[in-house]
């Protein structure tokens, strides 16, 4: 089939359907013609799609055919419903679908800065190397705690909040590239590895932990799972199976816009918790139940809601109507 000239004879119809898909008040007559062209234009969209897909075309006719269905079947659901939704099923099926992969994140995280804290520890070269004997006891004993301290706990809650959310986001929206996860994972993981081995080498162990892991335990989890998202769009370009490149990316990406929301809320609570908790004057056992319940919460939530949406069939992308799909008229 020529498709510019099957685009020509029928462009007007097109050019209408839009027309009155987005005019404001339809009168009875233009509503029976808005019915009448939706249905002719989602056979053209379905025998166009069978021989380009992914064409511009295609992508335009399917918002057009939404807004259009919009029109005549009125909205889809009410706010509280689609919020529902999204925290019961959608959410924790994004979430649960990476489970592995955001475990595969957190254990190369934990080796590699286990390495780093074992070599800096063990080996007074390594200690020199990183930092002078006077900048490491500064370190230990004033900078380390005073970061959690020296900002009202609000404003400070705020700013972590919003530089960890910079940072997921950069390992979701740049994880097909396929490098810039491994670096992210890699760099946190030897920062803290070297911030470990420091207090290790000094005999303070445990303050390191009693103000690393309070807000740290949800705080790494929500990096690895941007990480994990990062790396199933990358893994989607590099085997798309049965779909097209492009198709398979797409798929992948609407899939993750879920997860990318998720994350905002994860962080914002460990964001709390770093902000409120840890500089606290609550006992050391009672800050890290805080975040050990946290990351608890998390997991059970996941492994709960998560796995019944999946087992049901929910993947955590955008519904189909979302998404640009059109019913295609039989």
């Amino acid at each position: 089939m020529d498709m510019d000239a099957f685009s020509a004879v029928n462009a007007d119809r097109w050019s209408r359907l839009h027309e009155l898909a987005y005019k404001g008040r339809l009168s009875g007559p233009e509503a029976d013609e808005l019915l009448t062209l939706y249905q002719s234009t989602s056979a053209h969209l379905s025998l166009i799609r069978s021989l380009a897909p992914e064409s511009g075309l295609s992508a335009s006719l399917s918002a057009t055919l939404a807004q259009a269905r919009t029109r005549f079947t009125g909205a889809r659901s009410n706010v509280m419903e689609d919020l529902a939704r999204f925290f019961v099923v959608a959410l924790p099926a994004a979430f649960y679908r990476l489970t592995w992969l955001t475990l595969a994140c957190g254990a190369a995280f934990v080796l590699i800065g286990a390495a780093y804290a074992l070599w800096i520890s063990s080996s007074p070269e390594a200690l020199r190397a990183v930092a002078s004997e006077a900048a490491a006891r500064q370190y230990v004993e004033e900078d380390f705690i005073n970061y959690y301290s020296a900002n009202p706990a609000a404003s400070f809650a705020g700013a972590v909040w919003t530089n960890n959310a910079w940072i997921s986001a950069q390992a979701v929206a740049l994880g097909i590239t396929g490098v810039w996860v491994p670096m992210i994972l890699f760099s946190n993981a030897q920062g803290v590895g070297i911030a470990a081995g420091i207090f290790a080498a000094a005999g303070k162990s445990d303050v390191f932990y009693s103000y690393i892991l309070p807000h740290g335990l949800m705080e790494l989890t929500a990096v690895f799972i941007a990480c994990a998202a990062g790396l199933r769009i990358f893994w989607a370009m590099v085997s798309p199976g049965p779909r097209t490149r492009g198709r398979a990316v797409a798929e992948e990406g609407r899939s993750l816009i879920t997860v990318a929301l998720g994350l905002v809320l994860v962080l914002f609570v460990s964001g709390l918790v770093e902000g409120f908790v840890t500089p606290s004057a609550l006992p050391v056992w009672a800050k890290i139940g805080i975040g050990a319940a946290v990351l608890a919460g998390y997991w059970l939530y996941v492994l709960t809601c998560g796995r019944h949406a999946y087992q049901a069939g929910e993947r955590g992308g955008l519904r189909r109507e979302d998404a640009g799909y059109s019913e295609i008229a039989a």
